[in-house]
Order: C-alpha cells, then sequence, then structure tokens
C-alpha cells in the first residue's frame, strides 16, 4: 500500500494556477486486500488517503510532504531536499539505469470500455517500473484533471529510474493504470472525480501526532545500517 501511494503521490511542485478544488477516489487491487485511495488537490496543497491507516499531506510552497500513521499516531516529514535525495538513493541502488530524458507513453492499439467510458491503453516503461495507462479522452474536463494531477509529481519524481510520467501529456484521463514496481502489481481505477470546494483542515496536521525521523534511503538502498527511527515530540505550532 505505502508503495501504491508513494508512486501515486509525491511532492507537490507544479500546481496551476485558478482552477476548481478537485477529488479524484480511485479502487487500488494488489498484495494487499482491495482498497479505496482518495486524492483531494486544493491550492497549493494535496492530501491522499491510502486506505484509513495512512495519509500524506503535501504542500507546494515550502515542498514538504507529511505521512501521517493513525493508528500510531505517528507522522514523518519530508523535505523537497530529502525527496531528492531519496530519488538519487534509488539511481544509486541501480547503476547503468539512470534515465537522460523522460520517457513518453505510447498506444498500444488496444480498446476497452472502463466504467462506461471508451478507453485505449497507452504503455510506460522504465528501468524501475512498467505501466499501462487505459485512457479516456472523452471524460469531462479531462485536460483540466491532468494539470491538476501533474501537481502530485516533482522534479525527484520525474528524474531517475523510477520516474512518473508527465500527466499533462496523456491525452484524457486515465481511467484504469496498471503498475508493476518492486516485484509488485497494483491495479488502480477511478470511481469517481468531483469538484466540490474541500475543507481547509483536510491539509492541516492534525494535533496528538508524534514525529518519528526521517529513515536515512542510502542505508535503506543497501549502505550502511542506520538506528532505528525514534519519535520525538513534534514542534509546537505558533
Amino acid at each position: 500500500m505505502k508503495l501504491a501511494a508513494f508512486s501515486a503521490s509525491a511532492v507537490l511542485l507544479l500546481i496551476v494556477s485558478a482552477r476548481a478544488d478537485l477529488t479524484i477516489v480511485q479502487k487500488v487491487e494488489g498484495p494487499m486486500p482491495m482498497s479505496e485511495m482518495t486524492m483531494k488537490i486544493k491550492g497549493d496543497k494535496a492530501r491522499i488517503d491510502a486506505g484509513p491507516q495512512m495519509t500524506s499531506i503535501m504542500d507546494a510552497k515550502t515542498g514538504e510532504a507529511v505521512t501521517l500513521m493513525h493508528e500510531q499516531k505517528m507522522l514523518m516529514r519530508m523535505s523537497a531536499e530529502q525527496a531528492k535525495a531519496a530519488a538519487a538513493a534509488v539511481a544509486e541502488s541501480m547503476p547503468g539505469q539512470e534515465r537522460a530524458v523522460p520517457v513518453k507513453i505510447t498506444p498500444s492499439g488496444k480498446k476497452e470500455t472502463i466504467n462506461g467510458f471508451e478507453t485505449e491503453e497507452y504503455l510506460y516503461e522504465t528501468p524501475a517500473m512498467k505501466a499501462s495507462y487505459w485512457i479516456a479522452k472523452s471524460y469531462p474536463n479531462a485536460d483540466s484533471i491532468m494539470k491538476q494531477m501533474q501537481a502530485l509529481n516533482s522534479q525527484a519524481m520525474t528524474t531517475g529510474p523510477a520516474g512518473i510520467p508527465d500527466f499533462r501529456h496523456f491525452p484524457g484521463l486515465p481511467v484504469r493504470t496498471n503498475v508493476s514496481m518492486g516485484g509488485q502489481q497494483f491495479v488502480t481505477t477511478v470511481t469517481s472525480v468531483k469538484h466540490d470546494p474541500l475543507n481547509d483542515a483536510d491539509f492541516t496536521v492534525p494535533s496528538g501526532y508524534q514525529e518519528m525521523k526521517m529513515p536515512d534511503m542510502s542505508s535503506m538502498m543497501g549502505g550502511k545500517p542506520d538506528a532505528a527511527a525514534k519519535p520525538s515530540a513534534s514542534p509546537k505550532k505558533k
């Protein structure tokens, strides 16, 4: 589930201006039991609820992402610099597989009707992942939706062996996405898209959570093991 959320989220950097709030609900199928993932975008902030246990809140202005683990009442912060370091650690763990230029999606020629929409399959592959996107070109407001979804792709996530494609180049909305990454496969299917106003409180870190040190990515990718992260008191709000 964490991998699915990671591949669908990342740090907000490329927000476009003058747009309505956006909520996208997706059904997620993979190694874990089927679940629901909700993505919300409002102004410079985004929130992804990957099931009831985990939430990610991202801020485009600061480049910061906060992961909330609700059962443990814990949170982890990742700065823009840490996101770049994480991407670099992934690249270093896969020598000779860095991408010099962005990879574009290519049509496979296959077509399928999904949730009442005619879709066409587009393929995407990097050294670290393979994906197929079933894109509905006739989906209402698809162009503006994809520009907002591109806000979930930071520079760190669009470079390196596990880069995510630029959604602004999609010819429509991907109603279904199949991703193979890290030896696991995930299928996400859009079940609803809404433009209803969102509450600002949805994009703030709740009180009562302890902050946990971000793990050392180089150690996780095969470097020297780091000491286990320990919880610390979250800074008080001014």
